[in-house]
């Protein structure tokens, strides 16, 4: 009985240990998701880096909330006028309180046709 214990314990391992048995990979392992290298910049230029990315993020923050609502406001004027504006001083102050500021180096592009606005940069 006890042999047989030890034959079936056998067939169990061997295959475990075949599974490993294998070609080996040369070389580091290579990672497929693996996440991006932020640390290529130079140590002593950090801080600053940091806050020009704080400054780039925060226009585009800016500009996505500008257009979101300019937007929603010329929805809101085609709704009530029957038609879109001719350009955005036509929705100011009834449906739009003022054209907003955009960030310096962009402006905002009014396309009547779509009735979209988009914030670009100057050229």
């Amino acid at each position: 009985m006890k042999t047989v214990k030890c034959v079936l314990l056998a067939l169990a391992v061997i295959p475990l240990l075949l599974a490993g048995c294998g070609k080996k990979q040369s070389g580091p392992p290579t990672a497929t998701n693996a996440a991006p290298n932020y640390n290529t910049g130079n140590p002593l230029t950090a801080p600053v880096d940091y806050l020009g990315a704080v400054v780039e993020a925060q226009k585009h923050a800016e500009k996505v909330i500008d257009v979101s609502y300019i937007n929603q406001d010329i929805q809101l004027f085609q709704a009530s006028e029957g038609r879109l504006p001719k350009d955005l001083q036509e929705m100011v102050p009834s449906y739009l309180g003022k054209i907003p500021d955009v960030p310096v180096g962009y402006q905002l592009v009014y396309d009547a046709t779509a009735g979209s606005v988009k914030v670009v940069k100057k050229p």
